[in-house]
């Protein structure tokens, strides 16, 4: 059946500008990292990002290797974008990176030129974009020169394969040099996708000031910390969860510590007639430098909890301040 979007989808949500610059994106954006790649059913993928279209959320943002497979998101997603998005195009902010590795080889990985550049052509390709609205470098490169770097990027622009630039992962001092690498080409640095949440504070130690110097807006991911910002370990490790699952979060994670502040969360969530991932995400966009927050989703019903984040009212200084005895930097990330 052809795809007809909701007329009511720009009722929903609130959209707001990306630093100084004219881009305005939704407080809540999907991310297709780990549910969109060959292990998973097309067809669930498809619902999950209509699904999120209908409700306003205008930006999708890839990375070349995300799958699994690597690039399996970016061929998944080109799949479901030719057959159900393209008449929205002009409607849609679609996003994707480079700088971690993604095949054998020495040019598949870091921030030279050659790699950022062929990557991009790449992803255009399994993607079926004639551009990305947003290229970023999905890391810094220690052993590259940052104006190398950049200067892919500038050069993406100037070509017409990206409308802006971005850069994650970046320290408040390698943000500086990026914004100042990119100018030397008239382009500027429009956003910053660092990894923030409750358990991860990393860069409220020096980032969110030079963001708001330098005019730039941030987009940041996993806010709910791969789900242990979510009520699903509060009674113990599903045998289907990602903590019991996947490399990245390891059920050696989910310690007493852990429970004692996550319950606690879960309390001042309840409070407020939340969800505890509802709370996660409120609290994240409680900081202005904060353009949007970047979800992931395994099903629609997860993404609707998700987006009634932003039927509650924005959190008060009383409940930010409940809440930061238990929003404690490191918990539940060890190794």
């Amino acid at each position: 059946m052809p795809y007809d979007a909701d007329a009511d989808r720009y009722d929903q949500l609130e959209y707001v500008k990306t630093g100084r610059s004219g881009l305005t994106l939704p407080r809540i954006s999907l991310g297709i990292w780990n549910n969109f790649g060959y292990d998973r059913p097309l067809e669930t993928q498809r619902a999950i990002i209509r699904r999120a279209f209908d409700r306003g959320v205008t930006h999708i943002d890839i990375a070349n290797n995300y799958g699994p497979p690597p690039g399996s998101a970016e061929s998944n997603f080109g799949t479901i974008f030719a057959q159900d998005l393209l008449p929205y195009r002009d409607e849609l902010v679609i996003s994707s990176k480079a700088g971690y590795r993604m095949w054998d080889g020495p040019y598949q990985d870091w921030g030279s030129r050659k790699y950022l550049l062929s990557s991009l052509d790449a992803s255009l390709a399994r993607t079926g974009l004639d551009y990305f609205d947003i290229f970023y470098s999905h890391r810094p490169d220690p052993e590259t020169p940052i104006e190398e770097t950049m200067g892919a990027l500038a050069s993406a622009v100037h070509a017409g394969k990206a409308l802006y630039v971005g850069i994650s992962n970046y320290n408040p001092e390698q943000t500086r040099a990026a914004h100042a690498a990119l100018a030397e080409h008239k382009v500027p640095l429009l956003i910053h996708q660092p990894r923030y949440n409750m358990f991860d504070r990393h860069i409220e130690d020096g980032l969110f000031p030079v963001l708001a110097e330098l005019g730039i807006g941030s987009i940041v991911f996993s806010p709910l910390a791969q789900g242990l910002l979510t009520n699903r370990y509060l009674d113990g490790i599903p045998q289907d969860s990602r903590a019991a699952n996947s490399p990245f979060l390891g059920a050696s994670n989910i310690t007493p510590e852990y429970l004692e502040r996550v319950r606690a969360l879960h309390e001042i969530a309840a409070g407020r007639g939340q969800s505890l991932a509802q709370l996660a995400l409120a609290w994240v966009l409680r900081v202005p430098e904060v353009t949007s927050a970047l979800i992931g989703a395994s099903s629609v019903a997860q993404l609707d909890d998700n987006l009634a984040t932003l039927d509650a009212p924005p959190l008060t200084s009383d409940e930010i301040e409940a809440i930061e005895p238990f929003a404690v930097h490191g918990t539940g990330l060890r190794p």
